[in-house]
């Protein structure tokens, strides 16, 4: 049991890593993702996107592993995917009776479809498994540029459109009635989530999406109901899990995403037992 600790944080030789090119790509990369992940995060936990962020995972995996089969850029595969199921389930998003179901439909065939590629791909294996856990260290300057251009787009357009789309969210039917064009802002930001969870499959994997995607805004809706706070409290925690799990993967040569998981999932049960004793204290005696 030991030695499995020892081997999970392990710090051996890390300053030698920081100086290298690719860790240094990869913690920009992180941090990019971080600041697009905790400006979106609360709007997607407060329209109850979770599922259909985890539905666009899996066909940002199926469009990867089609562009591995095809030999052609793995993130414009994912982005594809990804952006494609964003659209769709944004046109079925006010429909709350059909958009579970076909979401689960959407992410059952994506799934199967992309391990069937992946089947049929005879590469390198670590890239099909890179698709599923990420592979943050694989990082090149050209893909921080790639990065850094689509955290801009989705940035300024979640800025302009940040009070309609958080109207929007929070009471449908009154901001339908004031003139808000909901449907398409529902379109428009389910294809910034697609974009998000494109950029993040390289990093964190297909698999586990959800921890950055997601865990930070639940998490930041603990302790906060204002929008302005829980989105920065949202951009804290993206950026702690992200880049406190890219250092912690260095030295014993792990995939990020299990550490950038496991400390947002411990992010949240801390804001769940601060919640918790807050209200506790708020209680009559």
């Amino acid at each position: 049991m030991s030695d499995i600790i020892g081997r999970l944080f392990s710090f051996e030789g890390i300053g030698e890593l920081l100086a290298a090119d690719f860790v240094q790509n990869a913690l920009i990369a992180c941090a990019l993702l971080g600041i697009v992940a905790g400006t979106l995060a609360p709007m997607i936990v407060a329209r109850g996107m979770a599922f259909a962020v985890h539905g666009s995972a899996e066909l940002a995996f199926t469009g990867g592993a089609a562009a591995l089969l095809l030999g052609i850029s793995v993130g414009i595969g994912a982005a594809a995917g990804a952006i494609l199921a964003g659209a769709v389930f944004g046109v079925l998003g006010l429909r709350e009776r059909q958009r579970d179901s076909a979401i689960g439909v959407v992410l059952a065939f994506g799934l199967g479809l992309g391990v069937l590629l992946l089947a049929l791909y005879s590469g390198r294996a670590s890239s099909k498994f890179g698709l599923l856990v990420g592979s943050i260290v694989s990082v090149t300057r050209e893909d921080l540029i790639i990065l850094a251009v689509t955290a801009a787009v989705i940035i300024l357009v979640a800025t302009v459109l940040y009070r309609p789309i958080l109207f929007s969210s929070t009471d449908p039917v009154v901001a339908t009635a004031r003139g808000i064009p909901v449907r398409q802002l529902s379109v428009l930001f389910a294809v910034l989530v697609g974009l998000l969870t494109a950029v993040a499959v390289p990093i964190v994997g297909a698999i586990l999406v959800l921890s950055v995607t997601i865990t930070p805004g639940a998490a930041a809706a603990r302790l906060s109901s204002n929008p302005a706070v829980a989105t920065l409290l949202a951009f804290i925690f993206a950026e702690t899990a992200l880049v406190g799990g890219a250092l912690l993967s260095l030295a014993p040569g792990l995939p990020i995403s299990g550490y950038v998981a496991a400390i947002s999932f411990l992010i949240y049960i801390c804001c769940r037992l601060l919640s918790k004793l807050r209200d506790t204290a708020k209680l009559p005696s």
